[in-house]
């Protein structure tokens, strides 16, 4: 078996480095495999304002189950979809229902005082603990045989640009809120290098194509496959980029404004209402990126945050011109607002289903299945409905078999803390613990009846 060090060194010594060094070395015929350690990875996403319980729960338990309106377009994906009901946000303290929705969602643990005034209750600050994401993120970097480039890696789609409780759910420690990445551009720029201007975007592919010549004749042909995938996918997000790059600058021409230079690219969108109008886009932008990343082992640990708390885009694509936390508030006797809503989170369970597509689409390296086989999908949200703003049955849905869960179930857990399902995921991914956040809500451990 080849140690990690000395691949490292082969491949310096071949003038590889960035992104390309990174998945040269998760490839098999490199020896990774040689470790006989199963690779899991987890997604955690989030999206905003509860759901209609009545269009989101299955009826049924155990493996007989129907999918209602709102979960329909996971159907393609039954057999490895996992639905827990009945699993609560108990954490009480300072903060409105949103502001501790979102804030202890991963922590499970309360918000420091603060200054910051939810639309009731206290004014609350930043989380008192670390998430889940970030606690995972530190135990496999503190592994060689775990550890990837960049540990973990924050997604977000029209997350807006302030910094408050509403907007953060990932956090490194107490106090210490991790804020994701909303522009395409950005998260391009950090996983493959400087795009500051068109010249480097359009030489980021040519760089790795020569990267990969030089090993391609070294490794196996199905590493070589590996290679020609990852280009692939690489190429198709260049461009998109590229794309919405030239949108942006006609508009600005036909705006009489200045156009863009090769030294001022403009974020992508450039404005809050462009960025309501391309959510679609951004979302599949972004999850391209993100399977990119874990296919190339950057990190196997990620989040895609879709708004924030109290998140209110016009879903205008859906004919929904008003705001999605408007609509929230709504009483189901408000038929139109009902029907909305459902439409608005069925939504949501569409870009769940296209990461599942994506993955499920994408070989694991090794040949072991698909990579949905290794990673699961954790969507959830920060309330179990708007209207009531109820944390109650807060929605946890799971698709993929990364964690090693009993697939192709519903179930139901009546009224057990969130903290229990923390403590089953850190414990799936190899890192047991006896309590995560608030001790007094980790009862007796782990939840039973996943595995």
């Amino acid at each position: 078996m080849r140690h990690r060090n000395t691949r490292r060194e082969f491949i310096r010594n071949l003038g590889i480095s960035g992104a390309a060094a990174n998945l040269v070395l998760a490839l098999p015929s490199l020896g990774w495999e040689a470790s006989g350690q199963k690779k899991q990875r987890v997604i955690f996403v989030f999206s905003p304002n509860g759901v209609i319980p009545k269009h989101f729960w299955p009826d049924e338990e155990g493996e007989k189950f129907e999918l209602k309106r709102i979960l329909e377009p996971l159907a393609p994906y039954r057999d490895q979809l996992l639905t827990l009901r009945g699993i609560d946000n108990r954490i009480k303290g300072d903060g409105d229902g949103h502001m501790r929705g979102i804030g202890c969602l991963l922590t499970g643990v309360e918000l420091f005082p603060g200054d910051v005034q939810g639309g009731s209750d206290t004014p609350a600050g930043w989380s008192m603990g670390i998430s889940i994401d970030q606690h995972l993120k530190n135990k496999l970097q503190a592994d060689a045989n775990t550890r990837t480039r960049f540990g973990s890696l924050e997604f977000g789609v029209m997350v807006p640009d302030r910094a408050d409780t509403w907007t953060r759910w990932s956090y490194a420690g107490p106090n210490q809120p991790v804020a994701p990445i909303s522009d395409p551009y950005q998260m391009f720029n950090k996983l493959y290098g400087n795009i500051q201007n068109r010249v480097m975007l359009a030489s980021v592919l040519d760089d790795l194509s020569e990267d990969f010549k030089k090993i391609e004749k070294m490794v196996s042909n199905e590493d070589r496959q590996i290679l020609q995938q990852h280009a692939e996918l690489v190429r198709s997000v260049e461009l998109e980029l590229k794309s919405e790059l030239q949108k942006a600058t006609e508009q600005k021409t036909s705006d009489n404004t200045p156009a863009p230079t090769d030294h001022a690219v403009p974020k992508l969108p450039p404005n809050v209402q462009e960025q309501n109008d391309n959510m679609p886009l951004i979302s599949r932008m972004q999850t391209d990126l993100m399977v990119n990343s874990l296919m190339s082992d950057f990190t196997r640990v990620a989040s895609m945050q879709i708004t924030n708390s109290v998140g209110n885009p016009r879903m205008r694509w859906l004919n929904i011109d008003e705001g999605h936390h408007t609509i929230s508030h709504e009483p189901d006797s408000n038929e139109d607002a009902y029907e909305q809503l459902i439409k608005i989170n069925t939504w949501y369970s569409e870009q769940v289903a296209y990461m599942a597509k994506k993955l499920k689409e994408t070989p694991e390296p090794g040949g072991d299945g698909s990579m949905l086989d290794h990673t699961t999908i954790v969507w959830t949200n920060e309330l179990g409905k708007g209207n009531s703003h109820t944390r109650n049955s807060i929605p946890f849905v799971m698709v993929g078999g990364g964690l090693g869960f009993k697939t192709g179930r519903s179930l139901n857990f009546g009224n057990q803390p969130h903290n229990r399902l923390l403590l089953s995921i850190t414990e799936a991914m190899g890192h047991a613990e006896k309590t995560f956040g608030n001790p007094d809500y980790c009862g007796d451990g782990p939840l039973t009846g996943l595995v």
